[in-house]
């Protein structure tokens, strides 16, 4: 545990699942998947237990690395917008292969779907779900350099479940199909090795 870190109780864990307003200034409570941290009456989703860590003040919190959620404003302001935007990205980029909407990220890093979608497109200058399919054409790019896997199962291992949708979203951000794709990087690189 960290410097101010307590240990979860039976009760703060209570109140967090309750969204208990009677608690609010008693403890604050951190998610360490999201480097968030949170009053105890907070409607944001539920963290699961074992990534929730306790401190008694706001100021521990941030000593811990921690940020302030956008929708309590555990310190009483808000987390400037870019910190926020690189708070969405980072779990993005861990979290890519599983279903994002725009609603699960709003939940997940503290904001309303609306506001989320708009200071994303704003700071990133692209929307949370062209960041979403960049980052999942990205990683099939180098398992169709790098692996035989066939294009289903690399559809299904970034995310994409639909092969159909996933031939026709790589064909409209890279120029050429998966199976194009994975051909002229084979022949570059073996035109290389010669």
């Amino acid at each position: 545990m960290t410097n101010g870190e307590q240990k979860l109780s039976e009760e703060q864990w209570q109140a967090i699942l309750n969204n208990d307003v009677s608690c609010d200034g008693e403890f604050f409570y951190a998610v360490k998947t999201t480097g968030i941290f949170c009053r105890p009456s907070c409607k944001s989703r539920l963290p699961k237990q074992e990534h929730v860590r306790i401190f008694e003040n706001a100021q521990e919190a941030l000593s811990a690395q921690y940020r302030p959620c956008k929708r309590c404003k555990p310190t009483g302001e808000r987390l400037p917008d870019k910190e926020w935007v690189s708070v969405i990205t980072e779990y993005i980029e861990h979290n890519f292969t599983e279903p994002l909407t725009l609603e699960i990220l709003a939940e997940t890093c503290h904001g309303s779907p609306y506001h989320l979608h708009r200071t994303f497109k704003n700071i990133m200058e692209k929307t949370p779900l062209d960041y979403i399919q960049q980052k999942r054409i990205e990683k099939a790019s180098e398992y169709l350099v790098h692996t035989n896997m066939a294009v289903t199962d690399i559809a299904r291992k970034v995310g994409i479940p639909n092969t159909p949708y996933f031939t026709t979203l790589f064909k409209k951000r890279t120029g050429c199909t998966p199976t194009q794709y994975r051909q002229q990087h084979q022949q570059e690189a073996s035109n290389a090795i010669q």
